[in-house]
């Protein structure tokens, strides 16, 4: 299986995708949440400038976020400094609108800004819309500005079968987050299969799928479930109940799916940020250091059900036969988000996987 890495944009971003390249790893992401991290396209113009093969992703971005045409600007302007070595993410935003206090788009919304954007970087003139006016609008300033020559490749945010047929229906890879069931993935594989049916699909066959997930080895009579390995997985459990504890009050479906420790997890993350499931300011409580390490006083959040479910914890060679399982399921790459130590645990990634 193939592997990459996710970070979040910061100075010095670039240094990490030059390591990245030099390791092997074949993508290299950046994480696109403006009120919670730094921009990623410009994040990626470094790493574009400082490297010459690895594939540089943005993860992810949505119509939430950015009008069709300037996310295109973007995209079209990192192709011209890394040719064809650039991936899309496009999701419903939905940790970025929640960054807000907003909820994220809709899946429609969502496929009607994918398909503007995978016309304007191919160079096409697309309708676009604004409210009631409706006008043709393509790139004017191509050539050396922008690069509508070498191919983009997007991929799709999906947990559920809804996002997984809108990569169906445009032709694009997925990628989900912590989602580690193989049986999940041959849901969504197969929705996207059904979806590609339709006489209008753009499906390619060669779509890639991507889990983003966290890695810890576990060193000789290591606790699985230990300060070390809480630490480098926690910052996707803390999002998992920073999700829960936000969602409670209009999305209980989700937080009625957790057992009874992690929604005791759930009530005990609320009153440690002192705010409360349906406070209108939780979003400004739930997520400073989104995806970032851990507090110590937070490690007895990371519960071991989580921590099982998210991430890949485990010896050399439980780690192999788990990543074998996903390849069956039919996921082409692994990425993981480091953030103890990102050049040894990029490292420990590469040489896992060799």
């Amino acid at each position: 299986m193939r592997a990459g890495v996710v970070v979040t944009a910061q100075p010095g971003v670039e240094d990490l995708a030059v390591q990245a390249e030099e390791l092997g790893l074949h993508s290299f992401w950046v994480n696109d949440t403006p009120m919670v991290h730094g921009d990623a396209f410009v994040a990626l113009s470094l790493c574009a400038k400082a490297t010459s093969r690895i594939r540089l992703g943005i993860g992810v971005t949505s119509p939430a976020l950015r009008s069709a045409p300037a996310a295109a600007g973007g995209l079209t302007s990192l192709n011209a400094l890394a040719p064809g070595r650039i991936i899309c993410g496009v999701g419903t935003g939905n940790t970025a609108r929640r960054t807000l206090g907003m909820r994220p788009t809709t899946a429609g919304a969502m496929e009607t800004f994918t398909a503007a954007l995978q016309g304007l970087c191919a160079g096409r003139t697309i309708e676009y819309r604004e409210g009631d006016r409706v006008l043709d609008v393509r790139f004017l300033h191509a050539g050396g500005q922008v690069n509508t020559a070498d191919p983009i490749e997007f991929v799709v945010a999906a947990l559920g079968p809804k996002a997984a047929a809108v990569a169906g229906r445009r032709g694009t890879g997925l990628i989900s987050f912590g989602l580690l069931d193989p049986a999940a993935w041959h849901a969504l594989h197969d929705a996207r299969r059904d979806a590609a049916r339709d006489p209008d699909s753009r499906m390619d066959p060669r779509a890639d799928s991507y889990v983003v997930t966290a890695l810890h080895i576990l060193d000789e009579d290591e606790d699985p479930h230990g300060d070390a390995a809480r630490d480098a997985t926690g910052h996707l459990v803390m999002s998992l109940l920073a999700y829960a504890a936000d969602t409670a009050a209009d999305t209980p479906s989700f937080a009625d799916q957790l057992g009874p420790a992690e929604r005791e997890a759930v009530r005990r993350l609320l009153d440690r940020r002192r705010t409360g499931a349906t406070a209108p300011d939780r979003h400004t409580k739930l997520y400073p250091n989104y995806l970032g390490r851990i507090a110590p006083q937070d490690r007895d959040l990371i519960l071991p059900s989580l921590m099982n479910t998210l991430a890949l914890v485990g010896t050399r060679d439980d780690l192999r036969a788990r990543i074998t399982t996903l390849q069956q399921a039919g996921i082409d790459e692994l990425l993981i988000q480091p953030v103890i130590d990102p050049p040894a645990e990029m490292a420990r990634l590469a040489e896992l996987l060799t």
